[in-house]
């Protein structure tokens, strides 16, 4: 059997291969959205997980080099969206343009952080704790409140390798 990985040793200078390795895990795809003194904020993250049910926890990591970050790190609150497939458009907005909130449809969370319209689950955390963590920050938050698409059949959109998709099972849910 032929050893098909290329090795590697991370390197600060040059993170081309630890991006290509880490790009090889699918992840869900995320909207933040926090409410500041200029208006509405939004940032895409596919650095989310959920963290603990008791109490009920989720993380995200947003990178300090961002514009947004310093807003996300010193918000008492924020939400969490779910993208479901074909909500590619609304990712790339707010991967690139934070404040664009005049471009999609939103409303007023029970936290005060902007609602965005169409998302398969939104959670409403408070902020509970901020940790350091090389070049991005570790933020946890406290699920106050969610809510889901009742339509348990509706996929998920997923980011892996750079790319936008959607999950294929092997089997149909039984």
């Amino acid at each position: 059997m032929t050893d098909r990985l290329h090795h590697f040793t991370p390197d600060t200078n040059d993170t081309a291969d630890l991006r290509r390795a880490f790009g090889r895990f699918a992840t869900g795809v995320t909207i933040v959205t926090v409410q500041t003194p200029r208006g509405p904020l939004g940032m895409t993250a596919n650095s989310f997980s959920s963290v603990s049910l008791d109490p009920p926890l989720v993380l995200w990591s947003p990178g300090k080099s961002s514009k947004r970050h310093d807003a996300f790190v010193t918000a008492a609150h924020f939400a969490v969206h779910i993208l479901g497939a074909g909500q590619h458009p609304l990712a790339d907005h707010f991967a690139a343009n934070g404040e664009g909130f005049d471009q999609v449809e939103w409303s007023v969370g029970p936290n005060g952080a902007p609602t965005l319209a169409g998302c398969l689950a939104t959670f409403y955390c408070d902020t509970f704790a901020v940790h350091p963590a090389g070049d991005h920050s570790v933020i946890l938050g406290q699920v106050t409140q969610g809510a889901y698409d009742a339509d348990l059949n509706a996929p998920a959109m997923l980011f892996e390798q750079s790319r936008f998709g959607v999950f294929s099972p092997d089997k149909p849910l039984t």
